[in-house]
């Protein structure tokens, strides 16, 4: 395995999420394309209240590929904005 692999994050942004959703809702929905590293939905720190958004790690190019390409993720019944997040470390 070369060095450059392991430097490689797989990231997405994940936009328009609803507020009910916590980040182990958001790791649990993109599970199912393989494993996550991490899942983060971004709150307001001062009023404790989601931002709407958030960010997902996966541990694998596969699991990545098959997250960013699908048209459509619905999650309580709203269309997600997903994007890769483009950061490079």
């Amino acid at each position: 395995m070369s060095g450059s692999a392991a430097r490689s994050t797989y990231k997405l942004f994940v936009g328009n999420l609803p507020w009910t959703i916590s980040s182990k809702e958001l790791r649990t929905y993109f599970s199912r394309f393989g494993h996550v590293a991490n899942a983060e939905v971004v709150f307001d720190k001062q009023l404790g209240l989601s931002k709407y958004y958030g960010f997902v790690i996966f541990s694998q190019r596969d699991a990545y590929n098959s997250a960013s390409n699908q048209n459509t993720h619905l999650l309580d019944g709203r269309v997600l904005n997903v994007q890769r997040a483009n950061e490079h470390a």
